[in-house]
């Protein structure tokens, strides 16, 4: 894994999760295919095999660059910014 500029911007200890599952998938009814954390402000959005992509959205929205997976043995970290894994 290689390291990027954003990784310096991460908040130490990392941010908690602000939910268990992707809110704006329950909101809409859907089910998210698997999970990720923003590293920046704790949110949890679904992933882009998800049908509405809302990891993705957030970083759109909000400009949080890298999100970690939150499944079990899914160690990695992306940045969206960099489209990498870091």
């Amino acid at each position: 894994m290689s390291e990027c500029p954003h990784v310096a911007e991460l908040p130490r200890p990392e941010p908690a999760p602000q939910s268990e599952t992707c809110l704006e998938c329950l909101e809409v009814g859907s089910h998210p295919v698997q999970l990720r954390l923003c590293l920046m402000c704790g949110h949890v959005g679904c992933c882009d095999s998800s049908p509405s992509r809302h990891a993705s959205a957030h970083f759109k929205e909000s400009g949080h660059p890298i999100m970690r997976s939150m499944e079990p043995g899914m160690p990695w970290r992306w940045c969206f910014e960099d489209g990498s894994i870091v």
